[in-house]
This record gives structure tokens, C-alpha cells and sequence, in this order.
């Protein structure tokens, strides 16, 4: 789940951590540390008792599109360590739910169920379904596949994942219902696209502060479901 400087609590101009170069470390471990060090992001989470600093993504999101409501049954997909499920369960309270999946174990936590597999699997589905009870008022999907390092590929595969999430979430979603997905930017997301604004009323991309800058990630963010009968009909109509 990315780092333009922003929030509260963060090392401030060039107080910089630095790392020191242990056996064994490569430069790329070392750079990820003095990241992480330097991130007040991660401070913040620390301080706020959050699992991950991608907390804050949702956090940004929410506020600015009000995603949230208590009682709402929510999906998140890709959901380890739990960091947006902690974001979730604190707004939809006791009358709502979050199931979440991911490939991970996720520690339990209070107002949420987490299944331990993969979303790809063709049973996934059908047991988040169940655990949900009922209609979905928002599905987010924070999955990413681990990266290859060729930008094109890295995109075209995270992509792929939107696409299932986004299928699924016409599935489950109630009239009026919100998906939120993370993309990377590279330009063939079209198709994805195309169907979000045939079945929601509002398509957008969303980059929240706590995205790093220097991160090529997005997020897609489709409000207003219209409902399966309704795009079928106008697929039918085409």
C-alpha cells in the first residue's frame, strides 16, 4: 500500500537519519531503512497506533470523499498488515463490517475478519460473499504484485488485479456503492476505465499526500454503483 511530505510529527529540513552499513546489507536495504527512518509517515503510524503507514492513504481519501459510514459493509482486498481495515472498522463501528484477504496472515483485529488466501482463487469469492452478509457499500483493493523492476510489466500486472477487483466489485456492490483501487501510472488503463465510468457516476484519479512522490501509484476511485440491472442495460443499448 507510497512519499510527498506531508502531516504532522514528521523530521523536519535536513534532520535526516542515517544508516550504517552493516555486513550483509545491500545499498538497497540500507536506502529502504533511512527511508523508513526518515518517512513521517511511519512516525505518525507508530504514534497513532496504526499497522502501516498506508493508513494514512485512506485516511487523506476518506476525508476528501467521505467514503465512510457507520453501518457499512465494507471489502478490502489486499488488506495486510490491516492498516486501512483499522481506517475502516474505527468509521462503519459495531453495526457495520470489514471481511479482508490477502496472501499474508493478518493479526486479528476487533470488528474485522481476515481470510488468509488468495483473492485469485476461484473460491475467494464466493466466502467473502458469505462473511460479508450481504451487499458491499465500498470495496478497496490495495493489492499490488511483488514488483519485477520493469515498469511496463509492474504495471500491466497491477492492472490485471484492478480489473478482477473491479469485476468483483460490480458483483457485490449495492446501488450507490464506492471502489477505490490502487493503479500505477503507464497509460493502458484505459479499458478499466472505460468500464468504471459505464457503471459508476464518478471515475477519478486520487494521489493521496501520503503517496510517495516519487512513487508512480495512483489510486482509481469510482463512486455512485448504478446498480447491476442498470449497466446491463446499458451495455444492451450500445
Amino acid at each position: 500500500m507510497s512519499d510527498r511530505r506531508g502531516g504532522s510529527g514528521g523530521l523536519r529540513g535536513d534532520l535526516k537519519q542515517r544508516v550504517k552499513t552493516g555486513r550483509g546489507r545491500t545499498l538497497s536495504q540500507k536506502r529502504w531503512l533511512e527511508r523508513q527512518l526518515n518517512d513521517p509517515y511511519v512516525a505518525r503510524a507508530k504514534r497513532e497506533g496504526y499497522r502501516s503507514r498506508a493508513a494514512f492513504k485512506l485516511v487523506e481519501i476518506d476525508e476528501r470523499f467521505k467514503l465512510l459510514k457507520p453501518g457499512q459493509k465494507v471489502l478490502d482486498l489486499g488488506a495486510a498488515p490491516g492498516g486501512w481495515a483499522q481506517v475502516a472498522v474505527k468509521t462503519v463501528g459495531e453495526t457495520g463490517r470489514v471481511v479482508g484477504i490477502d496472501l499474508l496472515d493478518i493479526e486479528p483485529m476487533a470488528g474485522a475478519t481476515f481470510i488468509t488466501g488468495d483473492f485469485l482463487d476461484p473460491t475467494a469469492p464466493e466466502r467473502l460473499i458469505e462473511l460479508l452478509g450481504g451487499p458491499a457499500d465500498l470495496v478497496l483493493s490495495d493489492m499490488a504484485a511483488n514488483t519485477t523492476g520493469h515498469k511496463k510489466t509492474d504495471h500491466l500486472r497491477i492492472i490485471g488485479l484492478a480489473e478482477t477487483a473491479a469485476a468483483f466489485a460490480r458483483e457485490i456492490l449495492a446501488p450507490g456503492g464506492a471502489y477505490l483501487a490502487k493503479v500505477f501510472q503507464g497509460g493502458t488503463e484505459g479499458s478499466l476505465l472505460a468500464d468504471l465510468k459505464r457503471d459508476f457516476a464518478v471515475v477519478r484519479h486520487v494521489k493521496p499526500a501520503a503517496s510517495r512522490a516519487d512513487s508512480s501509484e495512483l489510486y482509481v476511485l469510482a463512486t455512485g454503483f448504478r446498480g447491476v440491472a442498470e449497466t446491463e442495460d446499458a451495455a444492451d443499448d450500445e
